[in-house]
């Protein structure tokens, strides 16, 4: 079957389609609306047909016609498969790089202390990380493979359970050494207690008030409060003496075992029903880098469990 040999023509049509504007389909072309204008009709020509109902007045001065509609669903696809296909010529070179994305927290306080790693098994390759508390296109933003913290379930992408963890409060040694007693629960809530609100709202994020009724305190809250909406800025406050944190044990264990902060009442256990896992895209599954990323992940993963003291073990999944 004979096809037109302009790929460019098909950008342009497939731009000014979605954007209903010639000027705006420009823009994400970098070049002028006349260029677009002219590869749209170099496009009408080679089929002799319209492409476009031409509008003189109104916000919709561009709108495909009926005939263009049915097509663009599979020129689109096309043109994303073309784009797939030229990555994959690119992970064939000797030289790439690697797009992760992580959240800010979890890239300091576990990746970032690991990576060196990585980049000495695979010195060929280039770590580009990502770091964002929203989940991200992994296809409009080149992003090859990523670790995400929830319920195991992002539409689209393959995920596979990296780290569990539980949740327990944590203080400077210094706030232990000045304050009352704490070693029980309901002493805890005459100090400042402070919350993670990096997950605001997502189901299943444990907070204080789960935490303080696994210990039997109901609708107990502290006298004090402080909000940080970063996990790693959480730990951070709780090191300064600023009050006591609700640690997730992923996040904590390195300031535990490096004497900055101090879990309390270890009695209490409260397993998250959420964890870490490693995402990408099905379709990427076999490319050699993602593959090898995601191997050493789950083997420094497995590493940092098999290395965990007793008390700071991520429990299994939390029963019912």
């Amino acid at each position: 079957m004979k096809t037109p040999v302009h790929l460019n023509a098909l950008r342009a049509f497939e731009a000014s389609a979605r954007h209903r504007s010639f000027a705006l389909a420009a823009q994400e072309l970098h070049v002028t609306p006349a260029a677009v204008g002219q590869l749209v009709r170099t496009l009408e020509d080679w089929l002799g047909m319209p492409l476009f109902l031409r509008n003189h007045r109104g916000r919709a001065r561009l709108v495909p016609t009926e005939a263009a509609e049915q097509a663009l669903p599979d020129i689109r696809a096309g043109l994303v498969q073309m784009a797939q296909g030229l990555r994959r010529l690119q992970a064939q070179s000797a030289r790439r790089t690697l797009t992760v994305t992580v959240s800010p927290a979890f890239a300091a306080q576990w990746l970032l202390p690991r990576l060196d790693r990585f980049q000495t098994a695979w010195p060929e390759t280039d770590v580009r990380l990502e770091t964002s508390l929203k989940p991200v296109d992994f296809v409009a933003q080149q992003v090859d493979i990523g670790v995400r913290y929830g319920a195991g379930v992002w539409p689209g992408l393959v995920a596979e359970r990296l780290l569990g963890e539980e949740v327990y409060p944590v203080c400077a040694p210094a706030l232990l050494a000045r304050a009352r007693p704490l070693d029980s629960p309901a002493d805890l809530l005459e100090q400042t207690l402070i919350h993670d609100l990096s997950m605001e709202g997502h189901p299943g994020f444990p907070s204080w008030a789960d935490w303080m009724r696994q210990a039997g305190l109901e609708h107990v809250t502290g006298r004090r409060a402080i909000q940080i909406n970063n996990s790693a800025a959480v730990l951070q406050a709780a090191a300064e003496g600023q009050g006591i944190a609700l640690a997730r044990s992923v996040m904590a264990r390195d300031d535990l075992q490096a004497g900055r902060l101090v879990r309390l009442c270890p009695q209490i256990r409260l397993p998250s029903r959420l964890a870490y896992h490693v995402v990408y895209r099905p379709e990427c599954a076999g490319q050699p880098m993602i593959q090898a990323f995601r191997d050493w992940l789950m083997a420094e993963a497995a590493a940092w469990q098999a290395a965990a003291a007793p008390a700071l073990e991520p429990p299994q999944e939390p029963t019912p």
